[in-house]
C-alpha cells in the first residue's frame, strides 16, 4: 500500500470486479464522499437537479481529495496527470515563440460581438482556404465562421440550434458529449456502435446504412476520435462528405485534434473535412474547432464553429441567449496566431514531439500488460484495455483507483459510454475494462508516470 492509500484509504472498498462497479459512468459522480441529502428530502434546493461531472471533472477532483493541485509543480514526487486532455502549453522544439502577453485596448473594455470579432472570423476563414481549399471556386468568408468562448460552448450552441430530428453520436466518444446530448429535447440522441475488434473502425457503407437505417438527420463525431484515436481521414473523409451532402445529413465535426494526427507522411500534418467541402455554403458540413488543443492555448479558451452561413446565423443566435460571445482581447490575439506559417511552424513541432510521445506510451503500456484495441491515428491519448492485468486492476474504476495511490491520474473507459438521460441504466458498460491515458504531459512526466505503473502492476502480480 503506498503513502497516499495510508493517509486516504478508499472508503468504498476494492473495487474486485463487476459487481462493485456503478451501472454507468454518471453514477462514478455519486460515488465520492460528500455528504449525503438529508433523508426523505433529495437536496435542499428542489428546483436544481444534480448535474453529473464529465470524466475529466470527475477524475480531477477524486485526485484533488488526495492532494492533486492542477498547474502546482510535478516534481519528481509529484503527480503525473494523464486524465486532462490537455496537451504540454510550453515550448516545444521548433516551435514558434509562444505568445505570454496580450495587450487590451480601450474599446477591449466592451463586449466582443456574439458571433466574434469580424478580423479573427476572417483570418479563420483565411486559414482554411489556404490549408485545404486552394483552388477551389467555392471559398470561406468570414460569414462562414462564429466564434465561440470554449468547445463546449461551441457545441452547446449548435445543439440548441438544432430542430426535431434524430441525431446519431458514436460509442465510444467524447464524455462530454453525454450531458449535451441530454439537456436539449427537440432532437433525439440515437447511439452507433463502434467494435474493438474492427480497430473501431466505421465504413462509408456503414455511415449510409445508419443514417437511411434510422433516420438521421445529422452526427456528430469527434474525428480525431477522443478517446480511440481513431482517425477517418483522405479518400474515405472524402466519400463521408459525399455521403452526408447526398442524404441531406448534417456532419457536425469536432476536429478539435485535426493536426495531432499521424502516419499521414507530413512533416506538418492537418486534415480537416473542409478539404472535402464543394460547395461551403450548401454542403452540410460544421466544423468545431480552436486554439486549445491544435496551437496549444487552453486557457485562451478561443473556439470556432465553420460551416454554411445558414448555420453560422443559428448558432450565432444561439450564442445571444445561451453565451452572449466571447473574450474580446483574447480573440483580438488570437487572429496573429491564424496564419498559415504559424499553423504549419507549430503543427510541425507538435507531430515531432508528440510521435515521440506515442511511441512511448504505446510501448510503456503494453509492456505492464495493457491491450491497445487500436495505434491511435490522431489524438494525444491511447485507448487500452486492462482486462489482462490482475484482481484489482482489471477493471477502469479499479485501475483508476490503485493509480490515484501512486499519484497519477487516468480516466476510467465507462465514461466514454455516451449515454445520454441515463436511458441504459443498470447494465454493465462495453467499456469498462477500458482506460484512456493521455500522452498530452511532458516526456518527463511520461516516462516518471509509466515507471510507477510498471512498478504497480509488478507489485500485484506477485502479491
Amino acid at each position: 500500500m503506498t503513502e497516499v492509500e495510508r493517509e486516504h484509504p478508499d472508503k468504498h472498498g476494492d473495487l474486485q470486479g463487476d459487481e462493485a462497479r456503478p451501472s454507468d459512468p454518471g453514477a462514478l459522480a455519486d460515488r465520492g464522499d460528500t455528504p449525503a441529502p438529508p433523508r426523505g428530502d433529495e437536496r435542499a434546493v428542489h428546483a436544481f437537479r444534480k448535474v453529473p461531472r464529465t470524466g475529466v471533472i470527475y477524475v480531477t477532483t477524486e485526485a484533488a481529495r488526495l492532494g492533486f493541485k492542477p498547474g502546482a509543480d510535478e516534481g519528481t514526487d509529484g503527480w503525473c496527470n494523464l486524465g486532462q486532455g490537455q496537451p504540454e502549453t510550453g515550448p516545444l522544439p521548433g516551435s514558434p515563440a509562444r505568445c505570454e502577453a496580450v495587450p487590451i485596448s480601450g474599446d477591449d473594455q466592451e463586449y466582443a460581438p456574439v458571433a466574434g470579432l469580424w478580423e479573427l472570423r476572417e483570418a479563420i476563414a483565411s486559414l482554411y482556404n489556404r490549408a485545404y481549399r486552394r483552388g477551389m471556386p467555392s471559398r470561406y468568408t468570414a460569414e462562414n465562421v462564429a466564434v465561440s468562448g470554449g468547445g463546449r460552448i461551441a457545441l452547446t450552441r449548435a445543439a440548441a440550434a438544432l430542430g426535431q430530428i434524430n441525431l446519431g453520436h458514436f460509442l465510444p466518444d467524447y464524455t462530454a458529449y453525454e450531458e449535451l446530448l441530454d439537456v436539449f429535447r427537440l432532437f433525439s440522441p440515437i447511439p452507433i456502435l463502434l467494435e474493438g475488434e474492427r480497430g473501431y473502425s466505421f465504413s462509408v457503407g456503414d455511415l449510409r446504412r445508419e443514417i437511411l437505417g434510422r433516420g438521421l438527420s445529422a452526427i456528430l463525431a469527434s474525428n480525431p476520435c477522443n478517446p480511440t484515436g481513431k482517425h477517418v481521414r483522405g479518400e474515405e473523409l472524402a466519400a463521408w462528405v459525399r455521403t452526408a451532402k447526398e442524404l441531406d445529413c448534417a456532419l457536425l465535426l469536432d476536429e478539435f485534434y485535426s493536426h495531432y494526427v499521424y502516419g499521414m507522411g507530413d512533416v506538418a500534418p492537418m486534415e480537416s473535412a473542409a478539404r472535402y467541402v464543394e460547395e461551403v455554403d450548401r454542403d452540410p458540413v460544421v466544423i468545431f474547432d480552436g486554439l486549445t488543443k491544435n496551437w496549444r492555448y487552453p486557457g485562451w479558451r478561443v473556439t470556432w464553429t465553420l460551416g454554411p452561413r445558414e448555420v453560422i446565423e443559428a448558432v450565432a443566435s444561439a450564442g445571444s441567449f445561451l453565451d452572449g460571445g466571447g473574450s474580446k482581447p483574447m480573440q483580438r490575439a488570437a487572429a496573429e496566431l491564424l496564419t498559415i506559417e504559424h499553423t504549419r511552424a507549430e503543427t510541425t513541432a507538435i507531430h515531432r514531439t508528440f510521435s515521440h510521445k506515442r511511441e512511448l506510451m504505446l510501448e510503456g503500456l503494453r509492456k505492464i500488460g495493457v491491450t491497445v484495441d487500436a495505434e491511435p491515428e490522431g489524438t494525444f491519448y491511447v485507448w487500452g484495455s486492462v482486462a489482462d492485468l490482475p484482481p484489482g486492476l482489471s477493471d477502469g474504476y479499479g485501475f483508476f483507483r490503485a493509480a490515484l495511490g501512486e499519484r497519477i491520474i487516468v480516466v476510467p473507459g465507462e465514461f466514454f459510454d455516451v449515454n445520454p438521460g441515463k436511458r441504459r441504466a443498470g447494465r454493465p458498460s462495453r467499456f469498462r475494462h477500458h482506460v484512456r491515458f493521455s500522452f498530452g504531459p511532458s516526456e518527463d512526466v511520461l516516462v516518471r508516470a509509466l515507471g510507477r505503473l510498471e512498478r504497480m502492476v509488478g507489485e500485484r502480480r506477485r502479491a
